[in-house]
Formats: structure tokens, sequence, C-alpha cells
């Protein structure tokens, strides 16, 4: 059967194209194939010449040969001399050409590359393609690390700006969570924390997670993955699989790292979902865990400098009722105005930690007063005005007794401002109207009411209808209207 018209230009073409894929093959061999091959180039001719020359002495006795022919044949073997030479000097200045590229990489500029003018595959190329890939993968790496070292000095940035701001340690925790979640471009995040008595989590810290894990509320240790992370004391990583992944509670990607201190777990950090691209990086599960170790000390810190202002706030208050001791007519006087604040401050819908503070700062409100001394404190009469200037300055040694209580700064103002008027005859700053916090004009009225309803040194106890008309005159000169008003309904008077 005669080949169609169709396969003949394939036959042509298989034929025209076998040079080139031999040409290309020895492009392609290992070196020491090309030396070989290009060696034998420069030597096997000679030695052919050589041979002959021999061959003819040996069996004529004689060498003849035409001056055309030793003209070719030296011709020939230059040629061949020049192939090889320029051949292996190609190779060499390829070799040396890597050499001296990766020696300038290997200083630091890593925008650069290997360039080989010759094509092929052989090991040159190889190592040239290799070297290239392995700076490809550093500098990617070094991209990677950058942009991790950007996203921890962003952190970190943002909470010492704000670390300043914080009262407590939760109003840390939440900056902390908060941060991190968008440093890390995480959707939510949670911050647990574990309660060893009960043997459940608590929820200190929430960001951008439903109703169900508000603040306070307790989950069982159990909980898949917060279970699991607190049980192995390691970091926990669950990528996103396909699009709708979820666990039961989280959009995945997940990452979550136990809160350790001194191999004690005291919670963990949590953060799902992924606002830009598919999954959390090794490097952000390795920014989480290293957060998680700062907050692990921060609350163990927060813990000991609270037991430490706990027994300073009660040296404290202590000191409070030695003031109280050293007058029989003000004995119970912090007390009782510690019950009046905390039914003003519930008549008027403060939220329970404000209710709190007042409290606290009405039983350390006179606590300056442990710097009068009795010959001021206990003069039955009117004071002159150089003892008044000194009893003027409890409030400010009261604040400056409370400095140290970091925790308890919250408390300064009441109890620097407590003698403060609406008018700005107060004292020690002289504030006027909405100067004045709302808990000093609550321990004011207070504090009025009840000196002027129990015996003192200068006067006989009032009743309570006089000094209910008492603060009524007052009213917007120096008292609120509203504390006014909300202590008249709350004492029935």
């Amino acid at each position: 059967m005669q080949p169609s018209l169709y396969n003949k230009p394939i036959a042509m073409k298989r034929i025209a194209k076998s040079p080139i894929q031999k040409l290309k093959s020895v492009d392609d061999a290992p070196v020491i194939r090309k030396f070989s091959v290009f060696f034998s180039l420069m030597s096997f001719f000679p030695f052919i010449v050589l041979a002959i020359l021999f061959f003819l002495s040996v069996s004529t006795g004689t060498i003849k040969i035409s001056s055309t022919l030793f003209f070719w044949a030296v011709f020939l073997i230059g040629i061949f001399a020049l192939i090889g030479f320029i051949s292996m000097r190609q190779t060499f200045i390829n070799l040396t050409r890597v050499s001296k590229d990766a020696q300038n990489i290997l200083k630091g500029d890593l925008t650069r590359r290997i360039h080989i003018k010759t094509g092929g595959d052989n090991e040159v190329n190889q190592l040239a393609h290799s070297f290239n890939e392995i700076v490809r993968q550093l500098e990617d790496n070094i991209k990677q690390l950058e942009k991790s070292r950007k996203i921890v000095q962003d952190i970190l940035l943002k909470i010492a700006s704000g670390v300043s701001f914080a009262e407590n340690i939760d109003t840390f925790l939440e900056l902390i969570l908060n941060t991190t979640v968008d440093a890390l471009g995480a959707k939510t995040g949670l911050l647990l924390m574990l309660d060893t008595e009960k043997n459940e989590l608590v929820v200190r810290s929430a960001y951008n997670l439903d109703p169900g894990y508000e603040k306070g509320r307790r989950i069982p240790v159990e909980e898949e993955v917060a279970g699991w992370v607190i049980k192995h004391k390691k970091p926990l990583f669950i990528p996103r699989l396909h699009k709708a992944s979820t666990t039961a509670a989280f959009e995945l990607p997940l990452i979550a790292a136990p809160l350790v201190f001194h191999n004690t777990v005291l919670g963990v950090i949590l953060l799902s979902g992924k606002k830009e691209g598919n999954n959390f990086e090794e490097d952000e599960l390795a920014i989480l865990s290293n957060i998680s170790a700062q907050v692990a000390l921060a609350l163990e810190n927060a813990r000991l400098n609270a037991d430490n202002e706990k027994a300073y706030f009660e040296t404290i208050s202590a000191l409070a009722m030695a003031v109280e001791a050293r007058d029989v007519y003000s004995r119970g006087h912090s007390d009782r105005i510690g019950e009046y604040s905390v039914k003003i401050a519930r008549e008027l819908q403060l939220p329970e930690q404000r209710i709190k503070a007042i409290q606290e700062a009405a039983q350390l409100h006179d606590v300056g007063k442990i710097g009068i001394s009795d010959e001021i404190l206990l003069k039955a009469g009117m004071l002159n005005d150089t003892e008044r200037q000194i009893i003027e300055q409890h409030p400010v040694i009261g604040e400056g007794i409370i400095i140290p209580l970091h925790g308890f700064s919250h408390l300064r103002d009441a109890i620097r401002h407590h003698h403060e008027w609406l008018n700005g005859q107060g004292y020690p700053d002289h504030l006027k109207g909405d100067q004045i916090s709302l808990e000093a004009k609550i321990l004011a009225v207070t504090d009025c009411f009840d000196a002027m309803t129990t015996d003192r040194p200068y006067q006989k106890a009032k009743d309570f209808a006089q000094a209910k008309e008492e603060l009524l005159r007052h009213v917007g000169e120096r008292y609120e209207k509203k504390v006014v008003d909300a202590l008249i309904k709350t004492m029935n008077l």
C-alpha cells in the first residue's frame, strides 16, 4: 500500500527534525559527556592522522604526503580543536557565571537571579535553575516573615496606644482580642477563661459573635475546640476544606491557642473565619501562640496585682475606720453614706459596676482626714481661715492615698471632688456643673445629709424633715436636683 499524500509531509518532517534533535541532545548532555565528546573532536582526528603517518612509515619506510593533503589535515585538526575549545570554554564560562552570581546573591541581593545564555538541560542549567528556585522560595519566606513582623508590630502599637486607657484587665483583654482579630484578618474572636473549681469556661471577651457568647457566659470545658486545646495544651489549626466548612459554632478556618503560665492552663483564645484567603497561615498560628503566652502572663500579673491591691484596699479601709474612731460623732459615717449612695444609684438605674464603685468611694471618701490633727477635726467652734484651708485638703490627701491602687483609679475622682458645689464654691478644685462627676455629686448629697442628721462637735443633729428642707434649698446651687430627688424618694423623706 502506497503512503498517502497526507503521510508524506510527516515523514519528511521527521527526517528534517532529526539533526536538530541531535544537536539539542548534545546541548542537553551532561557536562562529563560533553567534555568527552568535544575532547574526542580535539584529539581523535589528530590521532587518525598520526596513525596513518605511522602506518606509511612502517610499510614503505618513507612518509610522502602532498601539500594539499597536509593543508587540509592541519586545517581540519585546527577546526576540530577550535570547536572543542569554544564549546568547553562556554561550559566553563557558565560555571563561572553561576559561581559569581551565586556569590552576589549570597551577599544579600535576593532580587537577582542566575541567567545562563545557553539552553539545554545539563547539570549547569539544572544547578542555576535549582539555585534560582531556592532564592525565590527564600525571598517568599522573607516576605512572609516581614508580613508577620508587620502584623506583630501593628498589634503591639495598637495595644501600646490603648493600654494606658485600660482601667482593668477586662478592658485590656478586649483590646488584645479586637486588635488580634483585626491584625490576622479573622472574622470572629473569643477569649475564654478556665474556672477550675467548676470545670467550666467563662467568656471574658467576644468579637463579632452571636449573643450566645456574651461576656460571663459559661461553657462546658468539654467543648469540642477549646476542650481539645486545654487538654493537650497545644495550639490547634482547623483548615477550611471547602467553601461551607463550619464547626458546631464557628466558621472555618479556625486557629486556637491555650493561655498557659508555668504549665497551668488559664484559658483559650480562638479566632475563626478569614476575611481574605481560604485559610490561616502557619506564621499566623505562631503569632497567636505568642500573643496567648503574653496574655497568660498579663492575667497572672493581674491576679497578683489584684491580690496586692485588695490587701492595700483593706489597709486603707482600716485607716478610714481609724479616722472615724478618733471622733465619736462620725463613727459609722462612711457606712451610712455608702448605704444612702447605693440607694440613690439604684434609683437612678446606674449599672452595677458604677454602683459598686460609688459604694467603695463612700467607704474611703474621708480617709484623707488621717492627715488632719485632732485639734481641727474635733474643734467644737468655727474654724479659722488657716484651719479651714487645712481641712479642705483632706480630699486631696485621700486621693493621694488611693493613687497606688491602679485597679481603683476609678475611685479617685469621687474621693477628690465629693465637696465640690455646682456653683463652683466647693473645694478643692472649684469645679462647676457638669465638670463634677455624678459619683461625686451623689457623695456630696449623702455626705451632707448624714452630717446634718448626726450630732457633730459644732452642731446638734437635725431631723430628716429639716435636712430635706436644707437640701432642697440648695438644689442647683450646691446639689444636683435628680440626686436630691432620688434620696428623698428612697428615704421616704
